[in-house]
Parts: structure tokens; sequence; C-alpha cells
């Protein structure tokens, strides 16, 4: 076996090999090893037979990958910073009963979007018989009654994001509610618009000219126990100064909030690390990324005169984005002569909507033929009846049969997560690898799941 520790060169067969690797810099998962036939293998397991066995489109996901992510943060913490810091997952990169079950055995907590998100957090922490105390945190820009009360049913901190759901918390006086006010920070970052999240024209977060009245009306609720500050700037980031100006300004804000008299300890700077999804992109390691976080909130507070407070990160496609690849059967092929070659697979926009929303960029290699030379470029297509259901453009990759397993990289943020059964597709089942042994944590969907929900109605069987 040869490994190849993620980091796949232009040319050909030629691999490097490292150990010490941030995971979030990985192409292919960190446990992706070569045999002598040219097969790739994740966790001990051959990708080939994996779709053998559980059919294609398939995610799989790397278990030593994801949680050496987890411990990357965790211990950078431990180093950069010296007071008391909390890793949360943001679910929303991929949300399912085993990924959450993970990231809690890892001692990470979590960040909720949606009733659906927390139920699904809460559930795996119950199967293994976790506490959820402390560790949900519930975002969100429209909170419905129903997921408040269920939030605060579930003892979760809400991360609370306007005036309209302030208001609605304010009115529920019988109790004691944990909240953190989000805050939109103003701070533009190089990153797609639609995943950028800081800037003032934001959906997301209370505007800071309103600091004043609305540090003066939670002060005023006895019963909002305002424990902390969030504020998050977006995703797929790779520069530094966005997370620098980010940490001064939620300290400076802090400290405005203890002067109305609010007990404001937790400061919660979001995530937005970015993954390479090709060997252009080089984002900052996880270790470099939480040390200029660390560094930044110290030096603000040192400024200003304040003490440390419990510092929190909200990562969620640095943790599990490049541990998992999609795997998918190679069907027909075409080329336009002068134009160019394609080739399709068996899945496409309803497993990986990305490319045709957000014009992202992937890598892919063929499975069953990791050695052969690079002859062809092609460009990828989904099977879907859109035009626009193409995954990768001018892919390098060697001649390939129908047949053959073409594997994308980096497929664990956001692609299950946003995954549909567009043109009645089911989705795709996901599996968990680890030294050799494969576990369904996501089973396919057949045609009677399509069904389960549609009905008709009596009229219309009355009338036949």
């Amino acid at each position: 076996m040869v490994s190849i520790q993620a980091k796949i060169l232009n040319s050909g067969a030629d691999y490097l090999q490292y150990e010490q690797v941030s995971v979030n810099q990985c192409l292919l998962p960190i446990t992706s090893e070569v045999d002598a036939d040219g097969h790739l293998f994740i966790g001990g397991s051959e990708v080939t037979s994996l779709v053998a066995r559980f059919g294609s489109p398939l995610y799989i996901l790397d278990e030593v990958g994801l949680r050496k992510a987890c411990q990357q943060y965790q211990e950078a913490f431990k180093q950069f910073y010296p007071g008391t810091a909390q890793v949360i997952y943001a679910s929303k990169a991929w949300s399912c009963l085993a990924v959450c079950g993970i990231i809690a055995t890892e001692g990470l907590g979590f960040d909720v979007v949606s009733g659906g998100e927390l139920y699904t957090a809460l559930r795996s922490l119950k199967e293994l018989g976790l506490d959820p105390e402390g560790k949900i945190y519930f975002h969100g820009n429209n909170k419905s009654p129903e997921e408040l009360r269920q939030g605060i049913e579930s003892n979760c901190t809400i991360v609370v994001d306007n005036w309209w759901e302030l208001e609605q918390l304010a009115q529920w006086s019988d109790q004691k509610i944990r909240i953190m006010l989000r805050l939109t920070p103003g701070i533009e970052c190089h990153t797609h618009e639609y995943i950028r999240t800081g800037h003032l024209d934001s959906k997301f977060g209370f505007d800071p000219h309103d600091l004043k009245k609305l540090f003066e009306f939670v002060a005023g609720r006895s019963h909002l126990n305002c424990v902390g500050l969030h504020a998050h700037i977006g995703s797929q980031i790779f520069e530094s100064q966005p997370h620098q100006d980010l940490a001064k300004l939620i300290v400076t804000w802090q400290k405005q909030a203890l002067s109305y008299g609010l007990q404001i300890q937790e400061l919660n700077l979001g995530g937005g690390l970015g993954i390479r999804y090709t060997e252009q992109d080089d984002p900052p390691s996880i270790q470099s990324w939480v040390e200029l976080v660390c560094q930044g909130v110290i030096e603000a507070c040192q400024d200003l005169g304040m003490s440390l407070p419990k510092l929190m990160v909200e990562p969620g496609r640095s943790l599990v984005g490049s541990s998992c690849v999609t795997a998918y059967r190679i069907g027909s092929s075409k080329t336009v002569p002068g134009i160019r070659s394609y080739v399709a697979v068996d899945g496409g926009m309803s497993d990986n909507p990305r490319p045709i929303t957000y014009q992202s960029v992937y890598r892919c290699v063929v499975a069953n033929r990791m050695t052969a030379p690079l002859t062809e470029t092609v460009t990828v297509a989904g099977k879907h009846c859109e035009s626009g259901d193409i995954l990768i453009h001018n892919a390098r990759l060697p001649k390939t049969e129908p047949g053959d397993v073409l594997v994308v990289m980096s497929t664990g943020a956001y692609n299950y997560s946003m995954a549909s059964n567009y043109n009645r597709l089911p989705r795709p089942a996901a599996v968990l690898v680890n030294q050799g042994e494969a576990n369904l944590i996501l089973r396919r969907e057949n045609y009677e799941d399509l069904l389960c929900q549609d009905l008709l109605p009596e009229r219309l069987l009355e009338s036949k």
C-alpha cells in the first residue's frame, strides 16, 4: 500500500506523502491509500468494493479524519488560549445521528439552526447516554415560536438573531432563558456572496447601530440570562485579517455590554475556516487559524483591560468536509469535436448541489485507476435533466470505461445536507469507514421512500 495522506499533485500517479497534516488542508481523507493494482482505499476499505456492496452514488466518511479534525481544534485551543474555550460543531454542514455521535464523543458542542437539527443532536446524545446540558446553541434568523419553545425546553442556549425573536422571548417570563445575542460585524471577506454573513447588508444579526437600545432592552428583562455575544463573517475563508478584526470588535462590544449590567462572559466568533477543494486552494491550517483567533481575543482584552472570556468557535466545513468523498459509477460519454468531451456519472446535482448553486470547484480521481496516466480532459456531468448539472469542468482523468468508479473529493460539508430528490432520484447511502470496517450510517432511499409523503385525494380515487 502507498499512503497518499490526502494531497495529490498534478502529475498522474505522483503523490506527496506526509504524516503531520491539518485535516482541512487535505484533498482525500487522511487514511487514503493506493494498492499495487492502483485501487483506492479509504479507512482500510477498497472504494470499488464499497460501491459493489452499498451501491452508488455513495458518500464515504473517514471516521479517523473526522475525529482527527475535532482533536486538532481542541488541542490548538489548549495550546494557544489560557482561558476556557469550547468548540461547537456547525451541524448544518452534515446533520445525521452518526456524525453527531462522533462529534459528541469527541467532546464538542452543537450549533443547530432548526428544530430538525436540534432533534437530531438531542437524539444522538440520548442514544449515547450523554447529557445535552450546555452543549447546544440554537441559531437561525427566523425561528418559529414552536422552535423557540423546543429550544427552551431542551435547555439550549438561544442565539437571538433579531428584534422579533427577542420580543417573543421577552413575553415568556415564566422561566430563565439562556441567550446570546448575534450581532452583524460589518466585516467583508472574500468568499461567495451566498456564504458571506458578516457584512452589514446581511439577513443575520442585530445592527451594531442598535447596541444601546438592544443592551438596555435585555438588561431590563431579568428572565433573559444573556451570557454572551456571537458574530460570524462567513465560510470558506482563507484570509486572516477579517478574523483579527472580528476579535477586536466583539471584545469591544462585550465591554460595552458590561456597562449596561449584562454579565457577558462568553464570546462566539463563529467558524468560517476554509478547506482544500483543489490543489490551488491554500487554506490556513486548523492550528494556525485557532492561534490567530486566540491572539486576536487575547490582545483585544489586554488593550481594553478585560479579563479573558470563555471563547467559542463554530467550525462545520473544516471539521467534516475533507474526510468524506462521493463515489459514482461512470456511465455514458460523449465527445463534441473541437469543443469538449463529457463523462456522465449516476448522480449529480441532487447529491451535490454546490457546483450549480455556488459554482463550486471539485477535484476527482478514478478509484480503480489511481496509478494510470492522466490522458484525458473531460467534463463530468450528472444524470439530471438540466444542462447545468455539471459536477466538474476540465477534469484530468485516465481513459475511463463504463462501470469505473469516479471519486469526488471533499464532499462532507453541505452535500448530503443539501441533497434533494430532484427528478425523483432517491438520496444516496452513506458509510462510515474505519480500519477496514464499513458501517452504513444513512441507508439509500428507494422508490417507496419517494412516495411516503404522497397522497391521492379521495375525489380522484372516487372518479376512476
